[in-house]
C-alpha cells in the first residue's frame, strides 16, 4: 500500500513536470527583462542618435555659412585694402608731381617762364626746355589731371604730346602719366607698352622704378603672377631704397 503511494506520487510528478515542459519559457534578456522592454529601449535609442545627427547637421551647416561669411568678408577686406594702396600710390605720385613742378618754379631760368621750366629726370643736372609750345603741351595735359580731373581728355593730349615731342625732357614724365591713366581705365596692354617705354628707353629717369613698379601691378591684373614676381624682384635690385621698392616687397609678399 505504502508503494503504491509512493509510484502514484511518482507518476504525478512526471506528469507535472511534462505539463510544464510543454508550455512555452518566456523570452528574457540579460537584465531579466521582458523583449518589449528591449525593444523600446532600442527605440528611445534611436530617437536620441536621430536627433544628435539632426543636430550634427545643423551645426555643420552652421559652420558652413560662418565659413562663407568669413571668405566673403576676407575677400572685402582685401579689396579694400588692394584700394586703398592705389589710393595712397596716387597720392603719392600727385605729391611727386607738386613737389617737381614747385622745384622746377623755383630753378627756372629768367628766360624761361617759371611755371613751365623742367628739370631733366635722372642726372640732377637743370635742362629746361625753350619751346614754349612744347611747354604748354605738357602743361596742359598734366592740368587736365592735376586741376581739371578730366582723365579721359588727358590720355589723348599725353598722346597728342609724345608724338609730337619725342625727345622732349618731358618724355619720361610725359609715357609715365599715360600709363597711369590707361591702367586706371583697365586698358592693361596699352598701359604695359607705355611704362615699358620708360623702363627700357629711359634709364636714368626717376620714373624708372615708379614704372617698374607699374609693370608688375599690370602683370598682376594679366593674371600673371610669375612675371609679376620677376618684376618685382627686378625693381628691388636696382632701386633697393626706393618707395616703390618697399611697395613692390609687399606685393611680392603676397604673392
Amino acid at each position: 500500500m505504502k508503494l503504491n503511494k509512493v509510484l502514484f506520487g511518482l507518476i504525478m510528478a512526471a506528469s507535472a513536470n511534462s505539463a510544464l515542459a510543454q508550455q512555452p519559457a518566456p523570452v528574457l534578456d540579460v537584465s531579466g527583462n521582458a523583449v518589449g522592454g528591449v525593444a523600446e529601449q532600442l527605440a528611445n535609442l534611436e530617437r536620441k542618435l536621430d536627433a544628435r545627427n539632426r543636430a550634427q547637421v545643423n551645426i555643420q551647416r552652421q559652420l558652413d555659412e560662418l565659413q562663407t561669411e568669413v571668405n566673403e568678408l576676407r575677400g572685402v577686406t582685401e579689396l579694400h585694402s588692394h584700394q586703398l594702396t592705389q589710393v595712397l600710390e596716387r597720392q603719392r605720385e600727385l605729391y611727386q608731381e607738386i613737389e617737381r613742378r614747385v622745384s622746377d618754379a623755383l630753378k627756372a631760368p629768367a628766360q624761361v617762364p617759371a611755371a613751365l621750366a623742367k628739370l631733366q629726370t635722372g642726372n640732377g643736372n637743370a635742362v629746361y626746355s625753350n619751346n614754349l609750345t612744347e611747354n604748354e603741351a605738357y602743361d596742359r595735359a598734366v592740368n587736365l589731371v592735376l586741376k581739371d580731373k578730366q582723365y579721359d581728355k588727358a590720355i589723348p593730349a599725353f598722346q597728342a604730346f609724345n608724338r609730337d615731342f619725342p625727345n622732349s625732357s618731358y618724355a619720361p614724365n610725359a609715357h609715365y602719366w599715360l600709363g597711369q591713366l590707361l591702367f586706371n581705365k583697365g586698358q592693361m596692354a596699352e598701359a604695359e607698352k607705355e611704362f615699358s617705354i620708360v623702363v627700357n628707353k629711359y634709364t636714368t629717369s626717376n620714373k624708372r622704378a615708379d614704372a617698374m613698379l607699374k609693370l608688375g601691378m599690370v602683370a598682376q591684373k594679366q593674371n600673371n603672377p610669375e612675371n609679376a614676381k620677376r618684376l618685382y624682384q627686378q625693381l628691388i635690385e636696382a632701386y633697393p631704397t626706393a618707395t616703390a621698392a618697399q611697395l613692390a616687397q609687399a606685393r611680392l609678399q603676397n604673392l
